[in-house]
């Protein structure tokens, strides 16, 4: 987009049950500080740069299926992290809360789900 300059901000909304709890399991994760949260919303953000996670409250909320299974709700997006080491990085997020999907398609990926449900990917590079 051509409107966007420098230090412009971007990010991504994920919906949750508890905003709260879920930018708290996020900040813990990326050990990026919670920036801004109010009543049904809570922003995480890196220190040293200008994109973000919002955390909204969503009524009604259906965790999705992981994998993707008919009549249940698809994941509509998820998060990616690359990790050195694969099995270190997964014992952290589980220590944190984190629990790991039933199904794992990638010798050097591992999908794991986050407190409210959302899958996200944590990525070793093989090069």
């Amino acid at each position: 987009m051509r409107s966007r300059t420098g230090g412009m901000w971007w990010g991504a909304a994920i919906e949750a049950p508890d905003p709260g709890a879920l930018a708290r399991f996020h900040a813990e994760l990326l050990e990026w500080p919670i920036v801004r949260e109010e009543a049904g919303t809570a922003v995480v953000a890196p220190p040293q740069g200008s994109v973000y996670i919002v955390f909204q409250r969503a009524t009604g909320y259906r965790p999705p299926a992981w994998p993707p299974a008919d009549g249940e709700q698809r994941p509509m997006m998820h998060l990616d992290f690359q990790v050195g080491d694969l099995d270190e990085a997964v014992a952290e997020a589980v220590a944190m809360g984190a629990s790991a999907a039933p199904v794992q398609p990638q010798e050097n990926v591992r999908v794991l789900l986050d407190p409210a449900g959302h899958p996200f990917r944590l990525c070793r590079d093989d090069g």
